[in-house]
């Protein structure tokens, strides 16, 4: 299956359209991990675990009778719950199938979403499955300290450029009776460790992060390997050992690190890391260090595409051949040189949330060439007519099924040479606009015929992305999906209504920023990687959502604040006696608040505006009811969604 973006074919025609058929047009069941669906009514749906159905329209429904407009990001607890329990059950499965002596302790990257109800429920839940927290920089650690405290015992493990003042708080809190482990990432760090060790009478449990020689692929190869940013080189690691040594300190030793990649594709790139770490583990043991654990990093990948291939956005392997193979390098290396079983940590973050959260957000409008395709009047063409147009209504009335394409090459040649007509001042603005009518109309025609035929021409299969529609989202791509601009990720996207439906229409969807960068022109779709989403015509007065899915990792705090649209509302919904609950809600920014964070300050704008209106008032220029309603607008446009809302 191709992975380059290609058009998006239409649905091959048949007489009845049914749910099934956009569960397969939008690869739902391949990329949805079971946790989401399409229902009998044609609604998109979040299928958590716990047997109870979430319809996506009934909630967003739901929302707006609270007042919470679109765009509005969904966290589901329950998926959420799921998902560390099923990565957790992977590798407690591999285990026991491999006869596995020692345990298995996953941590949750921080950056990965640090948003606060995110990682208080994952601390919360992922507490009773042996889950920690990683920290990478001081506000990080300054969170998880105190979050910790209900549960002491829960690992935390420390990566990272730390200073003085954070190594010396790490010590005070393995002190306070938090299990937290520093990884030393440079022989700075390690001198720091030791002397704060020594200040304070604590022997601590130390890390150290290695750089392997195997490196990384796909889009963050350069992260791992020897080229990484952070780690001892070999020759360093045994410096560390050395001078670990002799300070007595060596059986504090716990845990050796590396970072095996982000997104990782490919389940070869995984085994060759596993075995290279292992005999850099067994040699360290040999030495006298007091390791027990070994920290393999992140790298499990999640499958955006549902291909399963090795591909930037998907992955070639399934969350349990990765703990299989995981854990068999791992036994396998360590039984070779009678060596115990290290407990093994994981940092998958990305694999651990992204499924939990979904962006909904309205279109507001559409537009595009697509929409010039009614019946053009041919009634001003006579024999006089400029010859493109004579052979551009030529080509619109000999469309059929044998002479398609030669009816397609026709029409975009009249065009073209229309255009040098009117660039040379020999066609009138109207012959211009007609000749765009019936090329329009044609490719219309031309598509339409295109679709009843068995094999359609390859030379015809840029037409739907030359017919497309844009549609307008009431959305930032820059503050909510900011991947898909900066790095072209792909993120699972589709209606979340009329699915029982078939989609009649292909376009690309475009936020409300005034940067043509805005725009999505990626999709996932039963012919892969496509240019175009299908989507239904809008119907006026009708309401018409997109989803985006698997947007929980890394998008919440790498959004910025293009044309100052701040954070969507976001809500939290679990299952309760059955039946969804919304549990929280997080506001989303105001305007106000926007402007505060960039040192505006709302009072002052507000008073000059007032004093503004008042000298207009005077002046004459405007009316006292004029300026009331300027007002109005400017002080309930600080207070409000920095997004479009609906009049009441």
């Amino acid at each position: 299956m191709s992975r380059t973006a290609t058009p998006a074919t239409s649905p091959s025609p048949k007489t009845h359209w049914t749910v099934d058929d956009a569960i397969d047009l939008y690869r739902v069941d391949a990329w949805s991990n079971g946790f989401f669906t399409v229902n009998e009514r044609g609604h998109a749906a979040a299928t958590p675990r716990a047997g109870v159905e979430i319809d996506l329209v009934d909630l967003v429904e739901g929302l707006r009778e609270r007042g919470l407009h679109t765009p509005v990001l969904l966290r589901f607890t329950d998926i959420l719950s799921d998902r560390l329990r099923e990565i957790a059950g992977a590798f407690h499965d591999a285990m026991r199938e491999h006869e596995y002596r020692a345990d298995y302790r996953p941590v949750y990257p921080v950056k990965v979403n640090q948003q606060h109800h995110v990682v208080e429920e994952l601390s919360r839940v992922g507490s009773r499955l042996g889950f920690g927290l990683e920290v990478g920089s001081k506000p990080e650690l300054l969170a998880v300290m105190a979050m910790s405290s209900p549960n002491p015992d829960q690992l935390i493990i420390c990566n990272g450029f730390k200073d003085a003042r954070y190594i010396e708080a790490v010590i005070l809190a393995k002190k306070l009776g938090r299990n937290i482990i520093p990884v030393v990432e440079n022989a700075g760090e390690l001198r720091l460790v030791i002397d704060f060790a020594r200040r304070y009478a604590v022997r601590p449990a130390i890390g150290v992060r290695v750089k392997l020689f195997t490196p990384g692929e796909g889009r963050w190869k350069d992260s791992a390997g020897f080229r990484s940013k952070f780690g001892l080189f070999v020759g360093e690691l045994l410096a560390m050992v050395r001078t670990l040594d002799d300070q007595g300190m060596l059986d504090c030793l716990t845990l050796l690190h590396c970072h095996a990649g982000s997104q990782l594709q490919n389940i070869r790139k995984i085994k060759d890391t596993i075995a290279e770490l292992c005999h850099v583990y067994v040699e360290l043991k040999r030495m006298g260090a007091g390791l027990s654990m070994l920290d393999i990093g992140g790298g499990l990948g999640v499958d955006y595409t549902g291909d399963q291939t090795n591909d930037f956005a998907s992955m070639n392997y399934t969350l349990r051949e990765y703990a299989d193979d995981v854990v068999y390098r791992i036994k396998s290396v360590c039984d070779a040189n009678d060596i115990d079983h290290p407990t093994i940590v994981t940092e998958c973050g990305r694999a651990m949330v992204a499924y939990s959260s979904v962006l909904i957000t309205s279109v507001l409008g559409s537009t595009g060439p697509g929409r010039l395709d009614s019946t053009p009047d041919l009634a001003p063409i006579t024999p006089k007519s400029p010859q493109p147009i004579l052979d551009l209504r030529t080509a619109y009335q000999s469309v059929d099924g044998e002479e398609l394409v030669a009816c397609y090459h026709d029409a975009q040649q009249a065009r073209d040479e229309a255009a040098t007509l009117f660039s040379l001042g020999h066609l009138s603005l109207q012959d211009r606009a007609l000749a765009e009518h019936l090329f329009w109309a044609t490719c219309t025609r031309v598509r339409a015929v295109r679709d009843t035929l068995d094999d359609p021409p390859e030379a015809l299969d840029g037409l739907d992305e030359l017919l497309s529609d844009v549609y307008f989202m009431n959305l930032s791509i820059f503050q909510s999906l900011p991947d898909a601009w900066a790095i072209d990720q792909v993120f699972p996207a589709m209606p979340i209504r009329r699915l029982d439906e078939k989609p009649t229409r292909h376009a690309i969807l475009a936020d409300i920023t005034c940067d043509s960068d805005g725009k999505l022109d990626r999709f996932v779709t039963t012919d892969g990687l496509a240019s175009t989403i299908p989507v239904h015509r809008l119907r006026p007065d009708e309401p018409y959502e997109i989803a985006f899915f698997l947007v929980g990792a890394y998008q919440e705090t790498l959004g910025d604040l293009h044309n100052l649209f701040g954070d969507a509302h976001a809500v939290h919904v679990t299952i309760e006696d059955g039946e969804w609950s919304i549990e929280d809600v997080v506001r989303g920014d105001t305007a106000g608040e926007v402007l505060s964070y960039l040192q505006y300050d709302p009072e002052r704008l507000l008073q000059t505006m007032n004093r503004d209106c008042e000298r207009a008032v005077r002046a004459g220029r405007l009316r006292v009811g004029e300026a009331r309603t300027l007002m109005s607008f400017y002080q309930s446009g600080l207070s409000s969604y920095t997004y479009l809302e609906p009049e009441d």
